[in-house]
């Protein structure tokens, strides 16, 4: 375990944002007692449990059969290609258990500090306070469980440790791991508790205070979690991190539809999906959740951060000719998931698919997400294949496309790179949840529980991806949708669904691992030569069959005999 010091530090740039702004520190190592006094500063040791929350801009998916990167340097990349040990582990959480003890140390202190001098607007801050720190303590064991449980070398499915107390640098950090489901009660026991003390959403527009608050004057309940709060960890979040933490559970790679897991999943979810109206709340805008509208309240957005300006991602992904470094670049495999417009496989006879004119008449998401060969952004199109310049395949090391595609998806058209190196920015936020992904969830687990047609609070896994799959333009009525009759079938189709709304956020390298899928395939692109596509070979993957579960990095297990490895490590 990687020994915590009393070092705070406040920062908050790209992060949760509230309207109560935390005054930085002069100096960040900062005796323990200011905890207890200062309220700026107490509340800044918890601040950092909120800047080490993950968002969408992560781009794990050039370690997975989505995408290559030309950064040969890149963590995910070199894993992919097998050099993944306990030693080098890109993916790995264990060191942000620091964010872990940050709470710890913060949750003692609240009872200490006078937060406001109004006594029972300072009781409501307690309340808050503490609600948050237990959600965030249950959601960044979260994170570390996805990245680290797994078999140990007895064979049997493990945690991790679980920390709900402070460990001062000279304490006993050689603690076993918990069992796989231990750690799941245990993250479920923090958010349980946080929400009890938290709102499902933090609004003015209340008639009186929830319970427990019914007995607080509204005004006082109204400024401690009132609207200029929206930003932070809510009801709402918390229960959508439990139907995504009830799903990991029951996946292949864990329990494997073992307990009641899908059913929690299922159950979680359509809770959130009904409060937003039901399958007609999947908001017609959330394809382009990111685009250049300027609307940060899409209903799409479940959680996100605090608006900034920046060019940082465009510089990164577009390609070389408009000044980008091109760094991700989708697969052919990727390509082929997205169906035909009529909502056929491009390997169903019934699609109509065209290999010498491969982009016609494709699922509308192909063109927004996917820079292919004569595709446009921002009014600029571009060519990867014969004489198309620096955008043709490995024109230039490091800038230029190894597949033959540029990513498209996330990026602001609006945002312009100079060739001097001056840029036009834009907004943007990152985002943590979105509605996308609860309603893929409720879909998985219905239909693993029953399939197709499973009802689950008035609702189903057909119906909710017809909803998606109409959304993204599939032609109406969606008679391959309705050819799927099996578990097995509507599975795969949910999977791959999946795969395509979510694509580039960070997803796809969980899911193959959650679901086992074969982690080994190599990755292959396009090259048009001016008369046809033809395929070419663009790197192997060498995953091996201990990348299911992640390492816990060796200098833990050799610090501390209790800790135990996962096998294969």
């Amino acid at each position: 375990m990687k020994l915590f010091k009393y070092i705070f530090i406040i920062s908050l740039a790209g992060s949760i944002a509230c309207e109560e702004l935390i005054e930085p520190v002069d100096e960040n190592a900062l005796g323990e007692d200011r905890l207890n006094y200062d309220p700026a500063f107490a509340e800044g040791v918890l601040m950092n449990a909120y800047n080490d929350l993950i968002n969408q801009y992560t781009f794990t998916g050039v370690g997975t059969d989505d995408a290559v990167t030309n950064d040969l340097s890149s963590g995910f990349r070199r894993i992919a290609v097998g050099e993944w040990t306990a030693q080098y582990s890109p993916p790995s959480r264990w060191g942000k258990y620091e964010s872990i003890f940050y709470i710890n140390k913060f949750i003692p202190t609240i009872e200490n500090v006078q937060w406001k001098r109004d006594p029972e607007i300072n009781e409501l801050f307690k309340q808050r306070l503490l609600g948050e720190a237990l959600a965030l303590r249950g959601l960044h064991h979260l994170y570390i469980l996805r990245a680290h449980a797994g078999k140990g070398r007895s064979g049997e499915l493990l945690g991790i440790p679980y920390f709900t107390e402070f460990v001062a640098s000279d304490g006993d950090f050689n603690v076993p791991r918990l069992g796989f489901e231990e750690t799941v009660n245990a993250i479920n026991a923090d958010f349980n508790g946080a929400l009890e003390l938290l709102p499902m959403d933090y609004t003015d527009d209340i008639a009186g205070p929830p319970p427990p608050y019914e007995a607080y004057d509204p005004d006082a309940y109204k400024f401690v979690f009132g609207s200029n709060n929206n930003l932070r960890i809510s009801g709402r979040h918390i229960k959508a991190y439990q139907a995504k933490l009830a799903l990991l559970a029951a996946s292949p790679a864990f329990l494997n539809g073992g307990g009641d897991y899908y059913q929690q999943a299922a159950s979680q979810a359509a809770e959130l999906i009904n409060d937003i109206g039901g399958i007609a709340g999947l908001d017609p805008e959330g394809l382009e959740f990111y685009d250049d509208d300027g609307d940060k309240n899409l209903s799409e957005l479940l959680w996100r951060s605090s608006v900034y300006r920046s060019s940082w991602l465009e510089e990164n992904q577009l390609p070389p000719s408009l000044n980008g470094d091109g760094r991700v670049n989708p697969s052919q495999s990727l390509v082929d998931a997205f169906p035909m417009e009529n909502g056929y496989p491009i390997t169903d006879p019934a699609s109509g698919y065209n290999a010498s004119n491969p982009y016609e008449g494709r699922d509308p998401r192909l063109a927004k997400y996917i820079l292919y060969n004569g595709n446009e952004i921002g009014g600029n199109t571009i060519y990867t294949g014969r004489r198309a310049g620096i955008d043709r395949v490995d024109s230039i090391a490091q800038k230029s496309t190894r597949s033959g595609y540029y990513l498209k998806k996330l990026l602001r058209p609006d945002v312009v790179i100079s060739s001097d190196g001056s840029t036009t920015d834009q907004e943007r936020y990152n985002i943590f949840l979105r509605y996308t992904d609860i309603f893929l969830v409720f879909a998985e687990a219905a239909n693993e529980l029953g399939g197709p047609d499973f009802m689950v609070e008035g609702m189903s896994a057909r119906q909710v991806i017809s909803a998606i799959r109409q959304r993204a333009g599939i032609a109406q009525p969606d008679a391959h949708l309705q050819s799927v009759n099996s578990t097995e079938a509507m599975r795969a189709l949910i999977r791959n669904e999946r795969r395509l709304e979510l694509c580039f956020e960070g997803h796809r390298f969980w899911d193959m691992r959650r679901w086992k899928l074969d982690l080994n395939e190599d990755i292959s692109g396009a090259f048009y030569n001016g008369n046809q596509y033809v395929p070419i070979a663009v790197e192997p993957r060498q995953f091996g069959e201990r990348a299911f579960y992640g390492p816990i990095p060796q200098f833990e297990t050799v610090k501390f005999s209790n800790l135990e490895q996962n096998e294969g490590w």
